[in-house]
């Protein structure tokens, strides 16, 4: 099967992989029907993030099902499917719990920019599309495997409820979904922080009421002058570096949480200061197996439509050019076609 490997920083390359097999009885193979480049997969990339070796990309996928193990009961082959990136049994009580990130027996889901992609505990981590599902849907339900799930977390973690004022940090994929999630929640007013005019303009159209391009000390300063010198309710950090972090928690009013969704990379937190600032702080990794069911079902009846984040779509073999793309932020993200 062709796949994507990364070879070094900046060298993306599609080869010939062997094909994704089944590896224990609850495994599912699927074939992709469409997959992406993530944000975090920049990480790797630019090199921030050391590669051992040759790595195989991506961790986002829509497909069919293929082939199941044979203690597999609730998918079959030929289901539309979607799926988080980690693998999850989604009993566990961490599962239960609602953090199916954390499963006691999670497995990442990666090397999924590639026609085929294996997908442990199927059970617990695949769920059906129902129905007939339309070409136009394909973009958002793969949006749902990772980025709108991500951003729906961070919103829920926040405790986003209706009547609040909300920031969102970040104006990629995850926070442009943030912002769909915090006015799904009930938020009244929605401040994107971007200073890109196309993306302030999706932002807008997702359901933001305001743009503040400052960044740092400053965008915090705005956003105590938008809000009265308070702060917001909920403040959604969907970055993941140390100024990022810094301007979630001092745009945040005193009683208000931050949910941080961006994986950290250098970020350090003043114990001293986190104390007297009465902000509530929790992050992860999202546990987008919770969220996939409601998630699917908003994207099929019309309400939320996250896979306007896609603004270049290309063949799998193209992949190089839709990491540089993303890396020179000349894409949002990347839908890639195997």
């Amino acid at each position: 099967m062709r796949a994507t490997v990364l070879h070094a920083p900046g060298d993306v390359r599609v080869e010939d992989r062997p094909k994704a097999a089944l590896q224990q009885p609850t495994d599912a193979v699927i074939r992709t029907v469409a997959t992406c480049v993530c944000g975090s997969d920049l990480w790797d990339y630019r090199g921030i993030n050391e590669v051992a070796g040759p790595t195989p990309g991506g961790h986002e996928y829509v497909g069919i099902v293929e082939e199941v193990g044979s203690e597999v009961a609730t998918v079959k082959p030929g289901q539309l499917v979607v799926g988080s990136f980690f693998a999850s049994d989604n009993t566990c009580p961490n599962c239960a719990n609602g953090y199916q990130t954390n499963c006691l027996h999670r497995e990442f889901v990666g090397g999924c920019q590639a026609e085929y992609v294996r997908v442990p505990l199927a059970d617990g981590t695949l769920v059906q599309v129902p129905g007939d599902v339309a070409e136009e849907h394909i973009p958002s339900l793969l949006a749902c495997s990772d980025v709108m799930g991500t951003g729906w977390y961070a919103a829920v973690a926040a405790q986003v409820k209706p009547g609040d004022t909300v920031a969102v940090v970040g104006d990629g994929a995850v926070g442009l979904c943030a912002v769909i999630a915090a006015r799904e929640l009930g938020a009244t007013r929605i401040i994107a922080m971007s200073r890109h005019a196309s993306r302030q303009q999706l932002a807008r159209e997702f359901g933001a009421t305001g743009i503040v391009a400052e960044r740092g000390a400053d965008g915090a300063a705005r956003v105590k002058e938008l809000t009265g010198g308070i702060g917001a309710d909920a403040v959604l950090e969907c970055v993941g570096n140390p100024e990022s972090m810094r301007q979630a928690l001092h745009s945040t009013r005193p009683g208000g949480n931050v949910c941080f969704v961006g994986v950290p990379h250098g970020v350090q937190i003043d114990g001293e200061e986190l104390f007297f600032s009465h902000v509530a702080l929790r992050g992860g990794p999202a546990p987008v197996r919770a969220y996939l069911p409601d998630l699917i079902e908003r994207v099929l009846d019309g309400r939320i439509n996250p896979g306007k984040v896609f603004d270049l779509e290309l063949p799998l073999e193209q992949a190089a050019e839709g990491y540089r793309a993303m890396d020179e932020r000349r894409a949002i993200k990347t839908l890639l076609r195997p």
